[in-house]
């Protein structure tokens, strides 16, 4: 096999887990039995030694992906001149995913023949354990199944199947109007995956509905309602129903440069990227969701580090320990190494994380439900850490593995958290040490106007006194720091256009000659550009009533998704997408900038 842009895979999911079909009909990505625990298919970073597993026809023609309407079963079409088939994958759910204990994790592959006869060729070749582990294949009336360690997995077929190097194989020839179902079942308790109790027919049926349903609590109506809808969709797939965590994305280790070392283990939920999601998903109705995820920041909130700061991320299941470690059997995705498990960053020192969790409490106070006296209680030592430690050097929002320094964006964040405090503690009448707290978040906002602002630059700059210039800062208008219309706002936005922007793609900083006196971020080479940047850049320029501008930029970033709808972390200087895919952070910036542009539209009357 041959590596594919990370552009043409699309994404299925139950909430536990998911995985990367390509428009080749191949599954290069799927992890079991969580969206962090090893893969069995890994194709996408080790396109001879990672497995896959492939139904398409046996000859080269045309190929189609789109998602039925609303939903997040995956349709990819194959055209030719003898026919046209169509393989529908999924992976069942049914009810609320949340309410199943231990669900069967299972991808569904229908495939049919909409018209004339084609011959497809099926081919499941698992790699366990990262490729790591071997296993057995045993091939029986109802399918084969692969055993490596604990893990069991089987594939049921209505045809018969062949080994051949450790996988199985087999030739399908469909005629117009017939379909067959292959079902891919993976077991943790011993029991026989091939037994089986799931009709594909009725399991399509059942998840169309059930993405039908969710979607359908979705309030935005505006211009970019499809858009919407499609990154709505794509945040339920990376959430883990148990805990209500949120996946950063659903992979490891795709790279931000090809060839490049900047491949990270994105299989975590970061307390920032959850607060986003959360103020994301409130403004377009999905109340539940919001609230599953304020129950997940809530018990982080009361998980202290012994020196009384917070963890920047957890295992989706609340675990705090995160290793990283290489793995060196895998050689990378087009050769980009090293593949990465587990996060090194997890214990770094970023300030910006308590804003960014008091904001997103005090939305939902605001727009969800009120917070309870317990919640509060165990924020209030939060907001006196922060006064404490908000004076500090960190890594920042980029999680740099250099040496720290005074970002703006992490004072910003600082002072947003004492802000947020201050106004719940008002609007509530909770006891409080408002007088400290409005001291510090006074003394943060003369510091950060002063020692952020670069008089001859006339931007905000990266970290106290430098030249260097970070889209970060964007974030503040948003955040109300200062106001849109603020002149020194309006000159942060006119610099960032011109030195950060590239065709409405907005680089998060500069590396190389050309960076001034970026922080060094520790890691060689360079990277894309940054896609949520370019999100926050819309906003920011509707915020401060450049909507023109703000919509230009909004329609050329929606022509750079892939074809489903689907952003990575980067965007290349040459439009192809980069990093780990999809990315959470990509979406729900994109949901926001088109929730606000909207309703900014609709005031004004017109552009």
């Amino acid at each position: 096999m041959a590596y594919k842009e990370i552009s043409e895979y699309g994404l299925i999911g139950n909430m536990y887990t998911a995985s990367l079909v390509a428009s080749d009909g191949s599954i290069d990505w799927y992890c079991l039995p969580n969206f962090d625990s090893p893969s069995v298919f890994g194709a996408i970073l080790d396109d001879k030694r990672g497995g896959y597993f492939k139904i398409a026809p046996k000859e080269s023609l045309r190929r189609q992906q789109f998602y039925y309407p609303e939903t997040n079963v995956l349709i990819t079409r194959f055209l030719h001149t003898d026919g046209v088939g169509e393989l529908n994958d999924f992976m069942p759910v049914s009810g609320e995913a949340d309410e199943v204990d231990d669900p069967p994790h299972q991808i569904i592959r229908g495939l049919s023949c909409v018209r004339g006869s084609i011959r497809f060729q099926l081919e499941c070749h698992p790699a366990f354990n990262y490729g790591r582990d071997t296993h057995s294949v045993e091939v029986a009336e109802a399918g084969a199944v692969f055993r490596s360690g604990d893990t069991t997995m089987g594939l049921l077929s209505p045809l018969p199947l062949q080994v051949k190097n450790k996988g199985v194989e087999c030739e399908i020839s469909l005629s117009e109007g017939e379909t067959v179902y292959f079902i891919l079942n993976h077991t943790m308790d011993g029991g026989d995956p091939l037994l089986n109790d799931v009709e594909g027919e009725s399991a399509y049926t059942e998840t169309i509905n059930y993405w039908h349903r969710w979607i359908s609590q979705c309030t935005y109506q505006g211009r970019w309602r499809e858009w919407v809808h499609r990154s709505a969709l794509t945040l339920k797939l990376l959430t883990y129903a148990p805990t209500g965590a949120m996946v950063a994305a659903p992979t490891t280790s795709l790279p931000e440069k090809i060839g490049g070392t900047r491949n990270w283990d994105y299989r975590y939920t970061w307390i920032r990227d959850t607060s986003f999601s959360l103020y994301a998903l409130l403004r377009i109705g999905f109340t539940k969701e919001a609230a599953q995820f304020m129950d997940w920041l809530t018990s982080r909130a009361k998980e202290r580090n012994p020196d009384g700061s917070l963890q920047i991320m957890y295992k989706i299941d609340g675990q705090h320990n995160i290793p990283e470690t290489i793995l060196d059997n895998l050689e990378g995705y087009k050769g980009s190494a090293p593949v990465r498990i587990g996060n090194g960053a997890a214990h770094q020192l970023q300030l910006d994380i308590y804003g960014e969790l008091m904001d997103a409490i005090y939305l939902f106070n605001k727009y969800g439900t009120p917070i309870s006296s317990g919640l509060w209680i165990s924020l209030q030592p939060l907001l006196d850490w922060v006064c404490d430690n908000w004076d500090k050097p960190d890594m920042g929002i980029w999680e740099v593995r250099g040496e720290p320094q005074h970002f703006i964006y992490s004072k910003v964040m600082c002072w947003v958290a004492l802000d947020r405090g201050i106004r719940l503690a008002k609007k509530r009448g909770f006891p409080s040490n408002s007088g400290r707290w409005r001291k510090v978040r006074e003394t943060i906002y003369s510091e950060v106007m002063s020692r952020g602002w670069n008089q001859e630059l006339q931007c905000f700059v990266q970290y106290y006194d430098s030249t260097a210039m970070d889209a970060s800062n964007l974030i503040m208008p948003l955040v109300f720091f200062v106001s849109p219309q603020d002149p020194r706002m309006q000159a942060t936005l006119n610099q960032t256009l011109q030195h950060l922007v590239s065709d409405s793609l907005v680089f998060r900083y500069k590396h190389g000659e050309d960076s001034g006196d970026s922080a060094d971020d520790g890691i060689t080479g360079e990277e894309g550009t940054f896609t949520m940047c370019t999100f926050w850049l819309v906003e920011a320029l509707t915020r401060a009533g450049r909507l023109r501008e703000a919509r230009l930029i909004f329609e050329k970033m929606l022509s750079y998704a892939n074809h489903l709808g689907l952003y990575s972390e980067e965007i290349s200087s040459t439009g192809e997408l980069l990093g780990n895919f999809p990315q959470a952070f990509s979406h729900f910036a994109l949901i926001s900038a088109a929730y606000n542009l909207d309703r900014a539209i609709n005031s004004k009357g017109s552009v």
